[in-house]
């Protein structure tokens, strides 16, 4: 079965395959998936209804809200020796599209700055507004930017992130990555029992592998389904096949890690 939508601003910290004890924080209104993308691997199930900016009074926490979690549980943390390696802006739908995702981008890092410092900040994101202003302007508040860039051709990026509802094309957001401050891609490479929805053959890695040589990201994150995903007929990809894919992003020039499900971590594979 797949997830039920977050109910607080705050969760965790989890035990993350990628970021150690990493301490989350939603942006989504609760109990509500909010997403312009429609991944087949989701595991908090299909995006249901249009998405559209609410406005506060509708299930959006506010900026003061969101401020007030975060400063509690990190002072809580503090109090405590909790051991915490990361905040993390992720939840159950695309953070970004909170209409004050600026502002509170800001007030997490002085609440960061004056509590943890030196505690590094987060986000993973679908990438799709990565080419807005007001968005661009809130990721450089962060220390880590994970972008999702599951596909380089728009036949395997509509079948897996089910993006059409997504403006603009595949190539904007490329581009758009390509100008914003460093950044890690995370991929999630899927087969499929009825061998539709998938992007591990060469032909849609060698696709990709181009897309993400263009945005010029530091790093690549490679892996696969470790829960429940929306489509059933999703499967994982053996970890043979993903460490072949990372050895392919080394070759371009890219650092890759390859994060094989049951297992916190393989090696690093490094860029030339």
């Amino acid at each position: 079965m797949t997830l039920p939508p977050l109910e607080h601003i705050v969760y965790g910290p989890i035990q993350s395959r990628r970021l150690g004890r990493s301490l989350g924080i939603n942006l989504l209104p609760a109990g509500m998936k909010v997403c312009n993308m429609n991944c087949a691997y989701c595991q908090y199930g299909w995006t249901r209804g249009a998405v559209r900016y609410r406005g506060q009074g509708s299930g959006w926490p506010t900026v003061q809200a969101v401020e007030a979690a975060v400063a509690a549980r990190l002072t809580r943390a503090a109090e405590t020796g909790e051991l915490i390696d990361r905040l993390t802006v992720a939840g159950h739908g695309e953070p970004t599209l909170h209409p004050e995702f600026a502002a509170i981008s800001d007030r997490l890092r002085a609440v960061r700055d004056h509590i943890a410092p030196g505690l590094p900040i987060a986000i993973m994101s679908n990438s799709t507004t990565a080419g807005w202003d007001h968005v661009r302007g809130g990721l450089t508040s962060y220390d880590e930017r994970y972008m999702k860039l599951d596909a380089g051709d728009p036949l395997t990026y509509a079948r897996i992130n089910g993006a059409g509802g997504v403006r603009g094309s595949l190539a904007s957001v490329v581009d758009a990555l390509a100008r914003l401050p460093p950044i890690v891609i995370q991929a999630m490479f899927v087969s499929d029992a009825n061998h539709e929805v998938e992007n591990c053959g060469q032909g849609p890695v060698s696709e990709w592998l181009a897309a993400v040589v263009a945005t010029h990201a530091t790093a690549a994150h490679i892996y696969t389904l470790d829960r429940s995903p929306a489509l059933s007929t999703l499967r994982p990809v053996p970890a043979r096949r993903l460490r072949e894919i990372a050895e392919q992003v080394r070759t371009a020039g890219v650092p890759a890690a390859v994060f094989v499900p049951g297992r916190k971590e393989t090696r690093i594979i490094e860029g030339r």
